[in-house]
């Protein structure tokens, strides 16, 4: 089994950017400029190393090779965006990798990807590039080009040699879940086992409702490889394991007028087996909340009235800001309600909330976060 933060170290200790490998300081796939440039090294890297993986680290200087971590990114729906908009698509997984010096929200991106022996394009037209176009890799540039020859298969040596040298051992496992216990050592740290040979770790702030227990500042890290599986500051958790499995059901907190609930949001379930192997199958059990259309209309248009100050720098009354800690929130409502321009001012606010405050920012993180995940299910 390959300690991925292992192998993140041999990639950028030995090699730099090449036709098996690329890094980024972020990527923004919110956007449409963001979303063309991540297809088209996700095109370029699949064409360009037909026989092995091919892989993007994210969290990274690129002078130095400076690891400064990322937001944590939980899209299990990734792979429907790269099918949605790439013929013959590569199969995609976006992992979060933890390191020690990184603060708790901060993680390493890993991007695999998994060439299907086929050329792979573009589906149709994204931002500055059309549907049909080829991309490969010019060195360390993701580059358009006709394609007219074989590809010769001249990495897959170098990339099983990396891949060799990260394998997991013992003692890192073990520090892995030292590590684990100790620096989350105020959230409950708990461990298990499962088929003697994967370590799963988790913790978080425990909270009894009637007769279930959630958690909410959740931690879970699989050990083995040094990936979190899943990080939040905000979100209430249920956790459920047996011998065999390790579920994980996400709620997120949502409403109008100081009136909430938990909605289920996602369902994920890791599955071991005997053979050292494991599966993550992830099912979104969204159902969104369904409001009054004139209560929508009335907090709609009171939300771009909001908008519209702070694009002309104007000072907010109490209730206003207040208001402004929901807006991310009742923005997306409208939007699961029929408001297909809520998405839009959504898109427009986010450099407003960025200056104006970073905990009404993280907010509105949460908010795209769930976006996402109801947009590509």
């Amino acid at each position: 089994m390959i300690n991925k933060r292992l192998l993140i170290k041999n990639l950028l200790a030995h090699n730099d950017e090449n036709s098996f490998y690329d890094k980024k300081r972020k990527i923004d796939i919110g956007f449409k400029e963001g979303k063309a440039k991540f297809l088209k090294h996700i095109c370029a890297l699949s064409n360009s190393n037909p026989k092995n993986n091919s892989y993007i680290v994210i969290g990274v200087e690129d002078e130095d090779n400076k690891i400064i971590g990322v937001d944590f990114f939980d899209d299990s729906k990734i792979q429907n965006l790269i099918n949605a908009y790439l013929t013959n698509p590569p199969i995609v997984q976006y992992e979060n990798i933890s390191f020690p010096h990184l603060p708790d929200n901060k993680v390493v991106g890993l991007v695999t990807i998994r060439p299907n022996d086929k050329i792979t394009s573009l589906r149709k037209n994204i931002w500055k590039y059309y549907g049909g176009s080829v991309f490969f890799r010019d060195g360390s540039i993701s580059m358009p080009k006709v394609f007219d020859i074989e590809i010769k298969d001249v990495n897959s040596k170098i990339v099983a040699a990396i891949e060799t040298h990260a394998q997991n051992n013992i003692e890192h496992t073990l520090d892995g879940v030292f590590d684990f216990m100790q620096t989350r050592k105020d959230y409950e740290p708990h461990y298990k086992v499962f088929k003697e040979f994967f370590v799963m770790c988790w913790a978080g702030q425990k909270k009894q409702v009637k007769n279930e227990t959630f958690y909410s500042r959740v931690d879970i890290e699989l050990i083995n490889e040094q990936v979190r599986l899943f990080y939040s500051a905000l979100d209430e958790v249920s956790i459920y394991y047996d011998d065999n499995t390790f579920k994980i059901v996400e709620y997120v907190k949502l409403g109008l007028q100081d009136s909430f609930k938990y909605y289920p949001l996602e369902e994920t379930i890791i599955s071991f087996f005997e053979n050292v192997n494991y599966s993550i199958d992830t099912t979104l059990i969204f159902e969104p909340p369904q409001f009054d259309r004139k209560i929508l209309h009335h907090i709609f248009n009171a939300n771009n009235a909001i908008l519209e100050k702070l694009n002309k720098g104007l000072s907010l009354t109490k209730r206003e800001i207040n208001d402004l800690n929901n807006l991310p929130a009742t923005y997306l409502i409208c939007y699961l309600n029929g408001f297909d321009i809520a998405i839009e001012k959504l898109t427009e606010i986010k450099p407003l909330l960025k200056a104006y405050n970073s905990d009404v920012y993280q907010l509105y993180k949460q908010t795209i976060r769930i976006l996402r995940k109801v947009k590509y299910s």
